[in-house]
């Protein structure tokens, strides 16, 4: 058989061998209002190109997108009514590229590969996201942070996860969180090998709560509650911070388990206690306010807001019964230093030993306490920046010492 005869053949088989489904190579014969007539190379076949089965763009002006002579490929739809010879078949280009973009996503799928994808439109729910073929970003999976408003991302490009495809149903999920918690997590792992709690480092605000702060720290966020904020009460972080302030912090806790990093802002800088007792030193001899009685020792105003205690057996060289009966809240009284406790946030303090006109032995020596004494004072004891907490009534413990 000759060349001829077997191009001829070759031709024929093609032409023949044109069914829905397949993916032809076609050339553009006319563009006529809102269609592509086009015809099958080699095949002796024609048909159309709606403009839908062309572009997306509705409104598209065909005649700006394809000229007579263009030659691309297309998928075989389905054939047209008619009694045409060889039928007319109607193809689409739109839905061969959905159909090479699902391969490629269905690969992507399988290995966990991140996909790009433009955003083109919000919907009750979610975003519709193009990433080659159409796509649903549901609201709930743009972000590990809640979601109100979606308008801000029509049109931002993303990098997302697929979570679900079924190419025969045109179903694709997309999740953008999925991948946030990821790099997240890889973030931290970063962040968190080169911290150690104590340590001081500079971040920025990113984000305010009503229960605290979060602290960007070489790109991971770390929380300070609101109770670390400041040493003076905050209502609101909001009325201290701002979103973009930089800040000093402290680490106070590392979470590997659960991604995690504590931080504090007023550990940074010094407590009310460290600042009044910056210049106090042990032995020191003021005046100082008596702010409160109990039955195991008198509470002295050391500075504003701090307080130290002059237990009982501090008050008087003679034996007392009840601080009541020697002293008055509001009175001024003179006072020695006799131990100041850091770690704590401790003061203890005594009258006796301030007195001028006690003995140089008792002015000079401090009294022995019992364990009982010790045991009292650190039951009574708190680590508020108060020094001491005012406890309760210690009963009749002290009142047996004649």
């Amino acid at each position: 058989m000759s060349e001829n005869s077997n191009q001829f053949l070759d031709a024929l088989k093609q032409m023949q061998g044109v069914e829905v489904g397949d993916i032809v190579d076609v050339e553009v014969l006319d563009i006529e209002d809102g269609q592509i007539d086009v015809g099958v190379e080699n095949a002796g076949v024609e048909g159309v190109i709606t403009r839908r089965e062309y572009t997306s763009d509705r409104n598209a002006d065909l005649r700006d997108l394809v000229k007579p002579g263009d030659k691309f490929k297309a998928l075989v739809l389905r054939r047209a009514g008619g009694d045409k010879e060889n039928g007319e078949f109607f193809f689409s280009v739109t839905r061969l590229k959905e159909r090479e973009a699902y391969d490629k996503l269905q690969k992507d799928f399988e290995d966990g590969n991140a996909v790009e994808g433009t955003v083109t439109s919000s919907v009750r729910g979610g975003l519709i996201v193009d990433v080659g073929t159409r796509g649903f970003l549901p609201a709930s999976l743009i972000s590990n942070c809640y979601v109100s408003d979606l308008k801000p991302y029509i049109g931002k490009t993303m990098k997302l996860k697929i979570t679900e495809i079924d190419p025969n149903k045109n179903r694709l999920i997309l999740s953008h969180k999925d991948l946030v918690e990821e790099e997240r997590e890889e973030a931290f792992d970063k962040v968190a090998s080169q911290l150690v709690v104590g340590d001081v480092v500079e971040g920025k605000v990113s984000r305010l709560t009503n229960f605290g702060a979060f602290i960007d720290v070489g790109g991971v966020d770390g929380l300070v509650h609101i109770s670390e904020i400041s040493y003076k009460h905050v209502d609101k972080p909001s009325d201290v911070l701002k979103v973009g302030q930089d800040v000093k912090v402290k680490v106070i806790g590392i979470d590997n388990d659960r991604h995690r990093i504590s931080l504090s802002i007023k550990q940074t800088e010094p407590s009310p206690f460290e600042q009044a007792t910056a210049d106090l030193n042990e032995g020191d001899i003021f005046e100082g306010e008596v702010k409160s009685l109990t039955n195991f020792g008198a509470f002295v105003e050391v500075a504003d807001g701090i307080q130290g205690l002059v237990h009982v057996s501090e008050i008087s060289n003679k034996h007392v019964d009840k601080p009541s009966d020697v002293l008055k809240v509001g009175q001024s009284v003179k006072v020695k230093v006799l131990n100041i406790d850091p770690s704590d946030r401790r003061i203890s303090l005594s009258i006796k030993a301030a007195d001028s006109n006690a003995s140089s032995e008792n002015h000079n020596s401090r009294p022995r306490r019992s364990r009982n004494e010790n045991s009292v004072n650190k039951k009574y004891m708190s680590d508020n920046d108060n020094g001491f907490a005012l406890g309760d009534i210690i009963g009749d413990q002290l009142k047996d010492r004649k």
